[in-house]
C-alpha cells in the first residue's frame, strides 16, 4: 500500500476544495509535478472530495438539522433553502452528464490548468473591484433568478483550474450576494455537485491501466478521504472569517503566481 501519495493528495484536496483556487486543478498539477499517473489516480481524486464534503456536513450540522426540521414543519425559509441549492445544482447536472467525456478529456492537460488559474485570478480581481453592491444575505433569501445564475456560472468549473468554489462565489458576488452568504452557498452547493460527480465516476467501468502503472485501491482512497476531511475542517472555518474581513484578493494573487510558476516549470520539462 502506498502511504505518501494519498496523504499529499488528501492534504491538497482538503486545502483547496472550498478555496477559490481549484482543487481539481491542484490535484492535476500535483500529479504532474510529482510524477503520478493521472489514469491510476482519477477515481481517487473524485472520491476523496467526499472527505471535504463531510467536513461541511460536520461544521454546519446545526444548519442542516434546522432545515430538516423546517421541511417537516413546512417552514417557507427551509423550503426556499433546499429549492435554491437544488436549482443551482441543476445546470451542472445536465451539462455534466451531456459533456462528461469531453470534460474528462480535459483532466489530462496540466498546462490548461495553469492558464485557467491565471485567468481566474485576474477575473477575481476584476469582479472584486467592479461587482455591484452586495445586499442579499442568507442562502434561503437568494432570489430564484440569482440562484440559477450561480448554477450556470458553476458550470465554468468543468474546465480544470477554473475552481468550482471560485466560480460560484464570484458568480454570487457579481449577482449581489454578500461575501459570507456567497461562500456558504458555495459550500452547500458542493454537496449535491460532488455527490453526483462521485456517483457518475463510480458507475463507470474502470479503464484498464497501462502496463507498469500501480493500482490505487480502497486503502489509498480511505487515507486520502480521512486526510481531506481533517484538513477541510480547519480550512473552511478559517476561510469564512478571512474572506468576510479581507475579501478574495489574496487568493487571486495566489492563483496568478502559482499558475505562472507551474506553467513555467511544465514548459521547461
Amino acid at each position: 500500500m502506498m502511504i505518501l501519495q494519498p496523504i499529499i493528495l488528501g492534504i491538497v484536496e482538503g486545502l483547496t476544495e472550498f478555496l477559490p483556487v481549484s482543487s481539481t486543478g491542484h490535484l492535476i498539477l500535483a500529479g504532474a509535478l510529482l510524477g503520478y499517473d493521472d489514469t491510476a489516480w482519477a477515481t481517487f481524486d473524485i472520491v476523496i472530495q467526499l472527505g471535504a464534503i463531510l467536513a461541511i456536513v460536520v461544521l454546519y450540522w446545526r444548519t442542516f438539522w434546522a432545515v430538516l426540521m423546517g421541511l417537516i414543519a413546512r417552514r417557507p425559509e427551509s423550503i426556499r433553502f433546499v429549492r435554491n441549492i437544488l436549482l443551482a445544482f441543476l445546470p451542472a447536472a445536465v451539462i455534466g452528464l451531456a459533456l462528461h467525456k469531453k470534460i474528462e478529456a480535459l483532466l489530462s492537460k496540466p498546462k490548461l490548468v495553469c492558464v485557467a488559474l491565471i485567468v481566474g485570478g485576474i477575473a477575481i480581481l476584476v469582479i472584486e473591484k467592479l461587482a455591484k453592491r452586495q445586499t442579499i444575505a442568507g442562502v434561503a433569501d437568494v432570489p430564484v433568478k440569482t440562484t440559477l445564475g450561480i448554477g450556470i456560472v458553476q458550470c465554468l468549473a468543468m474546465i480544470p483550474g477554473v475552481s468550482r468554489s471560485g466560480a460560484t462565489i464570484l458568480g454570487a458576488l457579481s449577482l449581489g450576494v454578500e461575501r459570507r452568504t456567497a461562500a456558504e452557498f458555495s459550500f452547500f452547493l458542493a454537496i449535491p455537485t460532488m455527490l453526483g460527480a462521485t456517483v457518475v465516476e463510480l458507475a463507470k467501468k474502470p479503464a484498464p491501466l497501462p502496463p507498469g502503472v500501480v493500482h490505487v485501491g480502497a486503502s489509498e482512497i480511505a487515507i486520502g478521504f480521512l486526510v481531506s476531511f481533517l484538513v477541510a475542517l480547519v480550512v473552511v472555518k478559517a476561510f469564512v472569517g478571512f474572506v468576510t474581513k479581507h475579501g478574495f484578493g489574496p487568493f487571486a494573487w495566489y492563483r496568478i503566481i502559482a499558475g505562472a510558476g507551474a506553467l513555467a516549470w511544465l514548459m521547461m520539462k
